[in-house]
């Protein structure tokens, strides 16, 4: 089953007098227990595209289907709802909430979904288990590693148990050994 599907995808900007095509004619299916990694120099439009794959941000043209849906069809509300209940994002800068713990950033996208909240601390507790966070349920993100930090953005992203997982550098601030038990 197809989970992600994008069929000319081009993004552009308007910088002056000058029109920068970011995304030209990207076109790709992504499936169900695949992964898909992308390679490249800085500036080359790796976030940009997952952000467009997210529905945070849209194609100038091109169709992209998620979980069969053509998102150009979908109202704000449905793109919300399947940012929600299908896709988990890893962003580049973790995107932590300061003023919450650990366990209640990860607890965000459960409560959202309408979780009771007795399932969502024990589904949030068990994913900072497996990411070897659970001593750190309690701290706020200022007084975690870069690390630690990447680590809870990426329970956060796991937490619900997408269908599709979207990540911006998801190790990059992590060594080889928790990038390799992350993955």
């Amino acid at each position: 089953m197809s989970v992600l599907r994008l069929t000319k995808v081009c993004k552009k900007f308007n910088s002056g007098n000058e029109t920068i095509t970011i995304l030209n004619n990207i076109s790709f299916e992504l499936l169900e227990g695949e992964s898909i990694a992308l390679v490249a120099p800085s500036g080359t439009g790796k976030s940009t595209l997952l952000h467009v794959c997210a529905t945070l941000d849209t194609p100038t043209s091109g169709v992209i289907h998620i979980n069969n849906k053509n998102t150009s069809q979908l109202s704000d509300n449905e793109k919300s709802n399947i940012r929600s209940n299908y896709i988990g994002f890893v962003y580049q800068f973790h995107n932590l909430l300061p003023d919450f713990t650990v366990l209640e950033n990860v607890m965000i996208p459960l409560l959202i979904q309408g979780l009771k909240k007795k399932e969502v601390i024990v589904k949030a507790k068990n994913i900072l288990n497996r990411v070897n966070l659970y001593k750190k349920i309690n701290s706020m993100p200022k007084y975690l590693s870069g690390g630690e930090q990447q680590r809870v953005a990426i329970a956060r992203a796991l937490v619900s148990n997408p269908k599709l997982i979207l990540a911006d550098e998801p190790t990059g601030n992590l060594d080889p050994y928790t990038a390799s038990h992350i993955f």
